[in-house]
């Protein structure tokens, strides 16, 4: 084993969203405090695939370096399918490979953190304020929730979003129970439809990131931070119940996945884990806290019985039906789809304008949706108790998130290169629970145990199915509608009226919606097996809960059963925000900072902007 080379007042085993957060802000305030940050993957700054944001799917489909993949077990309710989830491997973590999309989870979603659990300080009056200090919202708002001087830039696209128009056109003239919203990420209401803005800098093009918001300005001014990566952390080291350092092993080079003797870094004041949902539960088992059965299962000795380590385990998943679109249509498939050199003349026009097609996502539209009382019915009474539990009382809270892309999201397509559109429809709060254990002691790059569950709950299928007919109904209608690519839908009986076609035109707004009989609903339910798929928002696997609930650390992130040990990272969440995952990483980062000075005694780290 290597003798450490150096001590420090602050590891951090992780190199994520959260973590270069929390990192930058104590750099900032204590330039005595010596941090370490320790990242398995490499930098993220000056690489295309994350600064560019219209190159995320491209990257996405290639799962380079930048990637972990976690492969689970074959799912029964999926027919035996196996569904993957990635998450970010490079500095910044999820926050430099997301689809960047600006959606805030509801104000009770924080709320419930804080009444039903027990987390003081971690209810909506706590986080907004720091969700607040985080942004620089560039667009005019009268909602006194958005940032105005934050390092995260959030932005509106200023052009190339026609097909978003013309879906936000379809919305306002045919469902009539639903109006329009300015600003769908109020915190406080939902159940409309409006643009949606982006995590990317409407001045630069650029993706706003953690890593380039909090850690590279300051990194080569503040000698105090040390951020090395390709370093991947093995376990926490004790003296007794106390954290005093980490192993770590090189993540680069031949020796890679090879088993190695490991590096030692000390740390005398605090070990912070913000390795995500999938590694900071690994590195507690490796390190000697979890379950009995886990731990004696792979030969690690028990420092605390945690058997709530890698329990708990939530993602959203989602369904992606694609649709021709008309040759007008601002999409990115010539992007997603091209050469470089079809893709040079708009790096071009990014590179000295910030702006044009690079600069977008691809999703300028959307709905956090809530079912009427006729959705409810079609759904069905698998769902009654969900909605009668966690959304009936909470106006804030939808049971769907509802987008248009502007794209083909899916496998290669087959023949002639064309203009899609799809609307992706993702679950903002699944019943089903999954897990995530090791399964050695001592390699981290050992296969992890692995099984979201997905559509363990029939409620969970009985929502999508609801949300694709919705969803199908729009996209149906919009003058750029060019009909389905059949493959991407369900496989209708023949002679069915629900049978999609291709090509076609649009229907009348005031057309009559497709009527499906029980065969149909069972092609849908059988497509939704075969095509559902990770959103890339694991979390949970460390829960702030009562440790008679299950929970892994208290309302201060700390570890039960240990002193000076933390985790901060969406592992912790006790449950689900009916959101897209990054601006709830963002508040946890705010807020792990907020609590770490305050307990080293460091002046600077404000709770408001």
């Amino acid at each position: 084993m290597a003798e450490a080379t150096k001590t420090f007042d602050v590891i951090f085993a992780g190199g994520g969203a959260a973590a270069c957060i929390i990192a930058g802000r104590l750099a900032v305030a204590d330039p005595a405090l010596k941090i370490l940050v320790l990242e398995a993957g490499p930098h993220s700054r000056n690489n295309q695939d994350h600064e560019q944001p219209a190159r995320f799917f491209s990257a996405l489909g290639r799962c380079g370096e930048t990637f972990t993949p976690y492969v689970p077990k074959a799912n029964p309710k999926l027919d035996g399918r196996v569904s993957s989830t990635v998450t970010g491997r490079c500095l910044g973590g999820g926050s430099n490979v997301n689809v960047m999309n600006y959606c805030r989870a509801a104000a009770s979603d924080y709320d419930d953190w804080e009444t039903v659990y027990g987390n003081k300080g971690w209810g909506s009056k706590s986080l907004i304020p720091l969700l607040r200090k985080a942004e620089t919202y560039q667009a005019v708002s009268t909602n006194d929730t958005h940032g105005k001087a934050g390092p995260i830039k959030v932005s509106f696209a200023k052009g190339g979003h026609n097909l978003a128009n013309e879906w936000l056109g379809v919305t306002e003239s045919f469902d009539q129970h639903r109006g329009q919203i300015d600003d769908v990420n109020a915190l406080y209401a939902c159940d409309g439809y409006g643009r949606l803005a982006r995590f990317i800098d409407g001045k630069t093009g650029k993706r706003s990131d953690t890593a380039s918001a909090y850690i590279y300005p300051i990194l080569d001014t503040h000698k105090n931070l040390d951020v090395q990566v390709r370093k991947r952390v093995v376990r926490v080291i004790f003296d007794g119940k106390r954290a005093v350092g980490v192993e770590y092993v090189d993540d680069e080079g031949d020796h890679v996945r090879a088993l190695q003797s490991p590096s030692v870094a000390h740390a005398s004041r605090l070990v912070v884990l913000c390795a995500g949902a999938f590694g900071s539960p690994a590195i507690l088992e490796r390190s000697g806290i979890g379950s009995t059965s886990i731990l004696s299962k792979n030969d690690v000795q028990q420092i605390v019985d945690l058997p709530g380590v890698g329990e708990h385990l939530m993602d959203h998943y989602n369904i992606i039906p694609n649709y021709f679109a008309a040759d007008y249509g601002d999409t990115l498939d010539e992007i997603w789809q091209g050469t470089e050199a079809e893709v040079k003349p708009f790096v071009d026009q990014w590179s000295q304008t910030g702006q044009g097609l690079l600069a977008h996502n691809g999703v300028d539209a959307g709905i956090r949706i809530r079912p009427t009382v006729d959705d409810l019915k079609t759904i069905g009474p698998s769902f009654t108790k969900r909605w009668n539990d966690c959304f009936a009382n909470a106006p804030d809270k939808p049971i769907m998130i509802m987008v248009i892309v502007a794209g083909y999201m899916g496998p290669p397509p087959i023949g002639p290169r064309q203009k899609f559109f799809n609307t992706t429809s993702i679950t903002a709060c699944p019943m089903s629970k999954g897990y995530t254990h090791i399964t050695s002691g001592v390699n981290p790059y050992a296969v992890l145990d692995y099984d979201p569950c997905y559509l363990h709950e029939e409620a969970d299928l009985h929502v999508m199915r609801w949300a694709y007919k919705h969803s199908r109904e729009l996209a149906r209608r919009m003058p750029a509608y060019r009909g389905e690519l059949v493959s991407s839908h369900p496989k209708f009986p023949e002679g069915s009226e629900a049978a999609g076609k291709a090509p076609s035109r649009p229907v009348p707004i005031d057309g009559p919606k497709i009527k499906y009989t029980e065969a149909d609903d069972r092609a849908i339910d059988e497509y939704v097996k075969q095509t559902v798929s990770s959103t890339f928002h694991s979390a949970g696997t460390c829960a702030m809960k009562p440790r008679a609930q299950g929970g892994v650390v208290d309302d201060r992130l700390n570890v039960y059963g240990v002193e000076g040990l933390k985790v901060a990272d969406m592992s912790i969440i006790p449950e689900n925000v009916t959101a897209n995952t990054y601006n709830t990483a963002i508040a946890i980062g705010e807020k792990a900072a907020v609590i770490i000075a305050q307990e080293l005694g460091i002046k600077g780290v404000p709770e408001s902007d």
